[in-house]
């Protein structure tokens, strides 16, 4: 979000307003839920190819160089077994898109924060925002009701873990961390991980 408002694509009054509900949410005053929303519907009125540019132009620089190799092969070997895979995110669409390309997850299997585009203008009309118990709920509206496996790492990411018939915290936040040490979950941290804790 941010990088959206240094990059020029929200309005002043835009950017204002995202800021303040931020401000709320850190406090406890607006909920996950909304705040993932609204950080898709502050987009409104902005053309939906243009945002698709500046969600590549933002992965490219600020977080391919963050994906796991280790993911990326798991996800590569996954693939050439024949196994479906989804990504699930609370983050918009278009960034996840992206970054699913990196994985060869195609659109149709990613379910993230969305808003409907109209005419190729992005309006404020909610579409879906996974996260907390929406991650599980998206899921099973796609059809899948029991995953074999699913990887998260944030305490967001719980109902749908719990779903899986094999749940694996990957580098987990310090909320997951705790539930992961309660359910006998295995954590696992990638080499990049383990390397910066040595240091």
């Amino acid at each position: 979000m941010n990088w959206s408002i240094e990059a020029g694509l929200l309005s002043r009054n835009s950017s204002a307003w995202i800021d303040e509900r931020h401000r709320l949410y850190r406090q406890g005053q607006v909920s996950e839920r909304d705040i993932c929303g609204e950080m898709v519907q502050v987009y409104a009125s902005l053309r939906e190819e243009e945002m698709r540019r500046a969600a590549a132009k933002y992965f490219a620089v600020h977080v391919e160089k963050n994906i796991f190799p280790e993911m990326q092969a798991l996800v590569a070997d996954l693939r050439a077994a024949g196994v479906d895979i989804w990504a699930v995110s609370s983050t918009n669409n278009w960034v996840i898109e992206e970054g699913m390309q990196r994985f060869g997850i195609a659109r149709e299997r990613v379910l993230a924060a969305e808003v409907r585009v109209h005419d190729g203008l992005i309006t404020s009309d909610l579409v879906d925002v996974p996260t907390d118990e929406g991650k599980a709920e998206a899921l099973k509206r796609a059809g899948v009701h029991h995953p074999d496996v699913v990887f998260g790492n944030s305490i967001h990411d719980l109902q749908m873990l719990e779903m899986a018939a094999r749940a694996f915290p990957v580098n987990p936040t310090p909320g997951l961390l705790t539930v992961a040490a309660q359910r006998g979950w295995t954590v696992y941290y990638p080499e990049a991980v383990l390397a910066d804790h040595t240091k």
